[in-house]
Parts: C-alpha cells; structure tokens; sequence
C-alpha cells in the first residue's frame, strides 16, 4: 500500500470475511433464515405460559431465557444484513442493488418490531400475575425519569415487588442474571409502546416514510455538486467542498463556503420536504406511544435522567464565554476583526517539526501514530488498531457517491467492526480514524458478552470515541517541538471542543424549535435556515461574524435525518467531558494495562450496555447529576484556552 493521502493510495475496507457478495451462499442463507428465526421467536411468544412456571425461580428463568435467546439470534442476524447492506450501500449511495437488499432485508425484519412489543407484554404480564408491575403502568407521567435517576433500586418496582417471584428470579438464578438490567429495561419501555398491530404498522410505514426522507438527505448530500471553475467547468461535490474548510488559504475556505451554500440552496427543496417528513413521522409516532415529547425519548434512550441532562445543557451554556474567547483569538491570530463561519476549522501556526497538525499526513504516518498512542495506553488496544489496520477493516478515501463524514459499524456474527471515513490528510482526519477505532475497540471489548448486555446508549459509546482522541491528542502534544506546534495543537484540540460544545448546542436548540414548529406546521427552506441562523447567534454570540453563519447546517447533518433519534448530537458533548474526566483520572492513576487506569477502563466499555450512564460513571467516580462534574470538564478546556491565549500573545510580540 502506498503511503500517500491520494484516493488512489489510500485503503478501502474488505468486506469478504462478513459476506463475498450479496450473492453468496452465506448472504443468500443468512437473508432466507431471518424471516424464519424472527417466526420461531413469535411462535415461542405465542406458546409460552408464565402462569405454569411462576412458581419457582428455575420455572420463570428458563422461560424468559428461551425467550431471550431466540431474540437474540434473530436480531443478531438482522443487525449483522443490514449492516453489510448498509456499508455497501454508504459506500457508494448509487449502488441501485445494495438499495435493493436493504429494502429485502428490512422487509424481512419487519416481524421482528413486533415481537419485540409482543416480548414487552409477556413480560409486563408475568410481572402482574405476581402483584410486581402495577395496573395503571409503572413509568407514566414522567416516564423513568424520577429525581433519583432512572432504575435506581430497581426503578419502578415497588418495594413488595422485589420479593415477588419474578424479581426474586432476577437475582437468584444466575443463569438470568446477566439478563437483568435488559428485562428491567424491557419493562420501561413497555410504558411506552402501541399495540403489537399499531408497533407493525408503524415499522411498516417506517420503511416508505421516515426512514426513506432519511435515505434520500444520504443520497443528495453524497452526490450533490457545485461548479467550481468556470474556466474548466469542474464540480465538486459538498464534501470535497467542506474538506477545503481546513485549508490556510482564507480565500479559498470562503469560495468554498459559498459554492457550498449554494448546492445546498439548489436542494433546499426536497431536503426541507425531508426534514419536515422525518420530524412529523418522529412526533406522530411518539404522540402514539405516549412520551411527552422527542426529548423525554432521547434522554431514555441515551439512559440519563431528566437532572442529567439539564445539568449537562447548563454546563455546555455556562461554557460559551470560553469558547467566545478563544475565537476571538484565533481571529487575531488569522489577521481578521472576527472569525466567519468558514474559519471555524482554519490552521492557525505554521510548524512543520514534530507532530504538527499543519503536516499533510499520509496513511502510513497517521495509523503508525495513533497506533503507537494507543500502545502507549493499553498495549492490547494498539494491536487491535493495527490489525483492523493490516485486515484492511477501514475505507479511507473520499469519492463520488460515498456519504461524508465517518461511521464505526460492527458485525455481531463476525465479532469485527467497519470503518467508513474521508481521509484527507489533516490532523482532523487522523482524530477522526482514532474516534472511529475508539467504537472498534468499544466494540472488540464487549463482543464476547450477550446482545443484550453489548447494547449500550449514544452517550457512552461517544465516550469510548472521544477518549480515544484524548489519547491522541495528549501523545501529540508531548511529541510538539516548538510553541507554535504547540499553538497548533491546542488550537486544534480547542476547536474539536468548540463544535462539540458550541456547535452541538446549536444544534439541539435548533432541534427544540424545530420539533415545536414542526407540531404545527411544515416548515419552508427559508424558515428551517433562520432557525439555524438564531441557533448560531445564541450559543456562537460574538465569537463569529453574524453576517457569515451557516444557515444550511440541518441540511447537512445527516443526524437530524433520523426518525428514531431524535437529538442525536448532545451525546457526543456528554462523551466529551466524561472523557476529559476520565482522562485526567488516567493521569493521575498511571497509564498502560499492566497497571493503573488500562483495566479500570476497560471494565467500564464492558459494563456500558448493563447499566444506566449515570451507574457506568459511578463506577468510575463520577456523579453526572452534579454540576460540578461537567465543570471539572469545562476547567479542563479552559486551561487550555488560557494556553492558547498565551502562545499567541507569545507569537505576537516575537512577530
């Protein structure tokens, strides 16, 4: 492989040891048996009798385990299709046959929405017959979210329920205990579902509705184009376009904001008709399933409690002052009265020594560094990069018909994971490899462990994501030779947190008034704009030019797209600080896996999908219902404005 950063030197992912093709005998088998292993888990549904087992703990373990495992097998082999579909497919959206098989395979899965509701009441059932799930529901008005946080002492059930039976089940029979958390869960959810006729009619129509706008923001976004000389006539797609936004021209990051702005105008149209479809089927759906709103959903699915949440807004709120200050030095630093939205992602410095995020970087230098930083980490978690490196599990290059952006994608029936990125050369681009190998290696860690117990929430998953850039970026600034390699390290570093700070708070303000207008109205191009205008005004306030903000950023992000998660984006500043604060604890503790924080890291990624965030951060020391917490965080970034601060008053008086 050669060691260069051009599309034609850079890797493409080997997909032949999950299928060789959509025709493969494998392929071809795993798509006839999962319409049949969704059937035998309905037909295990329809014929088993709690009421005959109930009376011993063995009786209803055996009977819920049956269950489980035939849940299992089939969502395993579903998520396992439509994954491949999937990264075939994202790939290269023109790909008319991968459209096809993942409209096969979801019309094949389509059984398995039901059951699952069909699995909810059984269970909220066996739990009547012993007295431990009252009539009127246990989570209704506010759902799960009660002041002590979500399942603490075993959420809803009452305090005679625990000695019912079934919960004594739980916690006798071992065999069922690993299973606990999920059936407690299941429970919740229940409170929050239609009939089982209802739920299929919904995934039904999911398929032609939401879930199709949402397909077709991926297929405009990845193909649409802008001219970009007159002379030649050459185009360049959106993402070729927003890549020049890191470049240190300023006239060049400016020509391409505006080529930018106007295919994304030349679309407005039917992405607006995109939008305002996903977010109807969104509210809709969840009127029917009785949440209060897309919000109260988002925090149960990302397991936090309302104060959770509220604490974790008003710490990115209370932050913004920071992060003003800090883009009002880079303005100076770039020679400008205020940055515009186009010099968000600008270099700032010019060291060329060390490891400076002014390099160009090619492959070879980018995995080999992020290797050696995970190495010097946790020795097991650089031979995992390397080999998902070597096994070729990464498609780097950007070209026509591939979406933008990144994705970790894992494959639960070949216990290995996927990357999808657009390598450019940048050091933005070597965080975003070692934030999608922080999924892999998030992945690797709990593969061993049940569907069910691997099943863990946004916000978490971000922290293994967002850690693994920690990492990277702490290694890179101990290798800075010079000031200004340090300058553009933490200039880099400060500008990664501002858009996961800033920017991602704009976005879920703009997400709040999007879903209260939207309740009401369609909304037109031009109003969707100026509600991301005034969301960008609120957080960026004077750190940016007003008069040079992006109003298309809902038609770029592809996260609004989603009909089944809603807020997609404040996860990722959850992932943030937990891991400035996990990090710092490294620190302190001592690195590597022989010893210090390794082993204590990796029992938290193993315990994400059993637990609540705010039980996960317990057994790291945290409470993230305590602002003082998220300020930890903060004060970690504001150290490093304060450093950013001095370096460039440094430059400017040797200048």
């Amino acid at each position: 492989m050669s060691n260069g950063t051009e599309a034609g030197d850079l890797p493409k992912w080997d997909l032949s040891s999950i299928y060789e093709s959509f025709d493969s005998p494998e392929y071809r088998r795993d798509l006839k048996q999962l319409p049949e292993k969704i059937a035998a888990f309905l037909h295990l549904l329809e014929t088993s009798d709690f009421r005959s087992v109930l009376p011993t703990d063995a009786g209803i373990a055996a009977a819920l385990l049956a269950l489980i495992h035939a849940y299992e097998e089939a969502g395993n082999l579903r998520e396992n299709l439509s994954a491949y579909a999937e990264a075939i497919y994202t790939a290269d959206t023109r790909d008319s046959r991968a459209m096809a098989e993942i409209n096969a395979i979801e019309a094949a899965a389509l059984p398995l929405g039901k059951a699952a509701v069909i699995f909810r009441n059984r269970l909220v059932e066996a739990f009547k017959e012993n007295g431990a799930f009252k009539e009127n529901g246990a989570f209704k008005e506010n759902g799960a979210f009660k002041e002590n946080g979500a399942f603490k002492e075993n959420g809803a059930f009452k305090e005679n329920g625990a000695k019912e039976p079934v919960l004594k089940a739980l916690e006798t029979e071992a065999a069922l205990q690993p299973y606990g958390f999920f059936i407690r869960e299941s429970l919740e959810k229940a409170a929050y579902q239609m009939s089982p006729e209802l739920e299929d009619l919904a995934n039904d129509l999911a398929r032609s509705g939401g879930d199709a706008w949402g397909r077709l923001q991926e297929a405009v976004s990845s193909t649409v184009t802008s001219l970009w000389d007159e002379s030649t006539g050459e185009r360049k797609t959106v993402i070729a376009l927003r890549d020049l936004a890191h470049s240190p021209d300023r006239g060049v990051r400016e020509r391409a904001f505006r080529a930018e702005l106007a295919a994304w105008q030349s679309m407005e149209i039917p992405l607006a008709a995109s939008l305002n479809g996903v977010k109807g089927t969104t509210l809709t759906v969840d009127k029917r399933r009785g949440w209060k709103s897309a919000l109260q959903k988002s925090a149960f699915q990302s397991r936090l409690s309302e104060k959770a949440l509220g604490t974790l807004i008003a710490a990115m709120e209370k932050s913004l002052p920071l992060f003003r200050r800090y883009l009002t030095v880079k303005a100076g630093l770039l020679g400008i009265k205020s940055c515009a939205f186009y010099d968000l992602f600008a270099p700032v410095g010019n060291g060329q020594t060390g490891k400076s995020v002014s390099k160009k970087w090619t492959w070879n230098e980018a995995t080999e560094f992020i290797i050696e930083q995970f190495s010097g980490f946790d020795p097991d978690m650089g031979a995992f990069a390397r080999n998902a490196v070597s096994r070729s599990w990464i498609d780097a290059p950007g070209r026509e018909g591939k979406i933008g952006g990144a994705y970790c994608t894992d494959f639960p029936l070949a216990g290995e994971s996927r990357i999808l990125c657009n390598f450019e050369g940048s050091f933005d681009s070597v965080f975003t490899v070692a934030h999608e190998l922080g999924h892999a290696w998030h992945h690797d860690l709990i593969k061993g462990l049940s569907r069910f117990q691997s099943a863990y929430p946004m916000t978490l998953a971000e922290t293994a994501s967002i850690f693994a850039e920690t990492i990277i970026f702490e290694g890179a600034l101990g290798a800075a030779v010079t000031d200004d390699d340090r300058l553009s390290l933490i200039e880099g570093n400060l500008k990664d947190c501002c858009q996961v700070i800033v920017d991602i708070l704009s976005r879920f303000y703009f997400e709040q008034d999007l879903f209260e207008r939207r309740d009401n109205a369609e909304l037109s191009a031009e109003e969707l704009c100026a509600l991301m205008i005034d969301a960008q005004k609120k957080t960026y306030g004077d750190g940016l030019d007003p008069d040079l903000l992006h109003p298309y950023m809902w038609a770029v992000k592809s996260h609004y797209y989603s009909p089944g998660l809603a807020f997609y984006n404040y996860p990722y500043a959850f992932g943030q600080l937990f891991s400035l604060g996990l990090f710092a604890r490294a620190k302190q503790e001592g690195r590597g896996s022989a010893r210090g924080f390794g082993p204590a890291y990796r029992t938290m990624l193993r315990l994400t999908g059993q637990a609540t965030a705010a039980a996960v951060a317990k057994s790291a020391g945290f409470d993230i219902e305590d602002g003082a917490f998220w300020q930890d965080g903060i004060a970690v970034i504001s150290g490093r404005v304060d450093e950013f601060e001095k370096l460039a008053k440094g430059r400017g008086e040797k200048q």
